[in-house]
C-alpha cells in the first residue's frame, strides 16, 4: 500500500517517461502519436493541492499547434485501430484494467493528492473505473448489424439491407476535474472498443491521471496515435479540437456555460454534451422521513457536492418540512469533513478558490435574502463544512443556479404541483428525486418533471453506467452509458443490395 501523500505524486518507475523532475518537482509531458514529448512553447502550468494548495508538479502548456498535431496523428492511425480484430481492441483494455488494478494504490493516491478526494471515495472511483470499463467491454460484443428484407414495400421488392455500425473516426474527449480518472475511461474506453482514435483533453485543474492512464494503455499494447492526450487551456486547445473538421464526434462533460457553446464551434459533428445540473429533491406527506434525509443528505456531500448530479435543493411540503429539517440538521451535524486522507472523512476540500468564492457566495446571498442557515456556513482553506439551509427564498441565487458544495437549501412548498413548477422552472434538466410511498404519485410526479432521470425514494446516482444518463434543455444533448456511449460514438451505414443482377428477384 503506497501511503497517502498529499503534496506529492508518487509514481513507479514505469511512468518515469511521462515527465521530467527538476530540483523534485515534477514536469508532466504531452502523448502525441506514441511519443511523450515536451511543449514546444517551453511552458508548463502548476498543479496544486487541493488540500494544501502546495504545488504537486507541473503539466505541459498545450497550445493550438499541439492540439492540431494530435489530431493529424489521430486521423492518421486510423488504420492502425481498424486493422486489429474487436477481439484484440477488447484485449488490450482488458490488459489496461489489470493495469489499473496493478497501480491502484498509486491511482488513489493521486486522486487524493490532485483532486482533494477523501480516501474512501477515491478507492470507490478506482473501483467504478475498472469495472466500467468491464462493463464497456461486454457491451462491445453487442455491436451487431441488422438485416432489413426488402419485399414488403414495392420499390425495394428485389433488394435486401445490411445495417451495420462504423466508428466515427476521431473522437475528442473533453472531461471536467471532478471524476478525473473515472470519466476518462467512459469516454475513452468506448471509444477505442469501437474503433475510434480519440483526442483527449482532460481538465486543467487534474489533468495527471489522465496522463497517467494514457501510459497505462501505451502499456498494454494500444497502437501509436490511437489515443493523443494534450493538456492546457480549453479556450485554446479544447477549442481546436471541436472546431477540426477532422474530428467526427465530440464528447464533453463540464458545465452549461462551457458546453452550451460547443454546438456553433463544432459544426456537423456528432455531440454528446453532458452539462450542468440542479437536481431537486420532492419530498412529499407520506414519504418515509428518515429514508429521505439520510438519501438527500448522502446526495448532497458525496465528492463534497462537487457533482453535475448532486441534491442541490429540497423542494418539501409545508406539512411535513419541520420534521424532515430536524431529520437532516442531525445528519448534517454529523457529517465529518477534513482533510481527504484523515479516517472517516466524508467532505474534503473544494477544487480552488474559484469554487470556494462561488459556492460561500451562493450561502451568502441566500441568507441576505432570508434563509436560516442551520448548520456550516464556514470554510476551511479550500473545505468547506456541509452546509444546511431552511426557508430559502425563490429570489436567492441558489434556489437556481448550480452549486457544486456541499449545501443543501430547503424549499418549503404547498403541495406537489407547486414542487413539479418550481423543479420545471430551471434551465437545467438533469436529476431529480421524489420521496413518496404512493406509486401513483410517483409516476404522475416523475413523467411531469423536464429531467433526464428521476430518481424516487434515492439520491441521483448513475454508478458505472447501467442506466443511460444525460439531461434536457440546458443540461446537455445525447446519453452516456455502457451501450449508449457506443452509440454515441459510432455512426450507422445503410448497405442496399439489388439482387436482379445476380438473377434473383421475388419472383424467383
Amino acid at each position: 500500500m503506497v501511503s497517502i501523500n498529499p503534496d506529492e505524486i508518487i509514481l513507479p518507475d514505469a511512468f518515469k517517461d511521462i515527465y521530467d523532475e527538476e530540483d523534485g518537482l515534477k514536469r508532466f509531458r504531452l502523448f502525441i502519436g506514441g511519443k511523450w514529448v515536451k511543449p514546444k512553447s517551453g511552458k508548463y502550468f502548476s498543479i496544486k493541492s487541493p488540500s494544501t494548495r502546495k504545488v504537486l508538479a507541473e503539466a505541459a502548456l498545450g497550445s493550438r499547434e499541439e492540439a492540431l498535431q494530435a489530431v493529424s496523428e489521430a486521423a492518421s492511425s486510423q488504420s492502425r485501430i481498424r486493422r486489429l480484430a474487436a477481439i484484440d481492441r477488447i484485449e488490450i483494455l482488458e490488459e489496461a484494467s489489470s493495469l489499473i488494478a496493478k497501480h491502484e494504490d498509486h491511482l488513489v493516491n493521486l486522486l487524493v493528492s490532485e483532486a482533494g478526494k477523501p480516501v474512501v471515495y477515491a478507492k470507490s472511483e478506482v473501483k467504478a473505473a475498472r469495472e466500467r470499463m468491464k462493463l464497456t467491454l461486454e457491451e462491445a460484443r453487442k455491436i451487431y448489424g441488422e438485416y432489413i428484407p426488402g419485399d414488403w414495400v414495392d420499390d425495394t421488392r428485389n433488394k435486401f439491407a445490411i445495417v451495420i455500425r462504423q466508428p466515427v473516426g476521431v473522437v475528442a474527449t473533453i472531461t471536467p476535474f471532478n471524476y478525473p480518472l473515472f470519466s476518462p475511461i467512459a469516454k475513452i474506453a468506448p471509444a477505442l472498443v469501437s474503433g475510434n482514435c480519440v483526442v483527449h483533453k482532460p481538465a486543467s485543474d487534474t489533468p495527471l491521471i489522465s496522463l497517467v492512464l494514457a501510459k497505462i494503455l501505451q502499456i498494454a499494447g494500444l497502437p501509436d496515435g490511437v489515443l493523443n492526450v494534450v493538456t492546457g487551456p480549453g479556450g485554446e486547445v479544447g477549442d481546436t479540437l471541436i472546431s477540426d473538421p477532422r474530428v467526427g464526434a465530440v464528447s464533453f462533460t463540464g458545465s452549461t456555460e462551457v458546453g452550451s457553446k460547443i454546438p456553433g464551434k463544432a459544426g456537423m459533428k456528432k455531440l454528446h454534451l453532458e452539462l450542468g445540473g440542479k437536481a431537486a429533491a420532492i419530498v412529499l406527506e407520506d414519504a418515509d422521513l428518515d429514508l429521505a434525509a439520510e438519501k438527500i443528505t448522502l446526495g448532497v456531500i458525496k465528492n463534497s457536492g462537487q457533482r453535475c448530479d448532486a441534491i442541490s435543493r429540497a423542494l418539501v411540503v409545508n406539512s411535513i418540512a419541520d420534521k424532515l429539517v430536524s431529520k437532516l440538521e442531525e445528519k448534517f451535524r454529523k457529517v465529518k469533513f477534513g482533510y481527504p486522507w484523515e479516517e472517516g472523512v466524508q467532505v474534503g476540500p473544494l477544487i480552488n478558490e474559484r469554487a470556494l468564492n462561488h459556492v460561500s457566495g451562493l450561502v451568502e446571498d441566500a441568507v441576505n435574502k432570508g434563509a436560516t442557515l442551520l448548520v456550516g456556513g464556514k470554510s476551511h482553506g479550500l473545505i468547506y463544512e456541509p452546509t444546511l439551509l431552511d426557508n430559502v427564498p425563490l429570489e436567492a441565487r441558489i434556489a437556481w443556479e448550480e452549486t457544486f458544495g456541499p449545501v443543501l437549501p430547503v424549499i418549503r412548498v404547498r403541495n406537489e404541483e407547486e414542487a413539479i413548477e418550481i423543479s420545471n422552472r430551471s434551465n437545467l434538466g438533469l436529476d431529480s428525486a421524489v420521496f413518496t410511498n404512493s406509486f401513483y404519485r410517483m409516476w404522475r410526479i416523475a413523467k411531469a418533471l423536464q429531467v433526464g432521470t428521476v430518481s424516487v425514494n434515492d439520491a441521483p446516482a448513475h454508478g458505472v453506467g447501467n442506466f443511460p444518463f444525460g439531461g434536457v434543455k440546458d443540461s446537455g444533448v445525447g446519453r452516456e452509458g455502457l451501450g449508449y456511449s457506443i452509440d454515441e460514438m459510432t455512426v450507422i451505414k445503410t448497405i442496399s443490395i439489388n439482387l436482379e443482377p445476380a438473377g434473383i428477384s421475388k419472383e424467383s
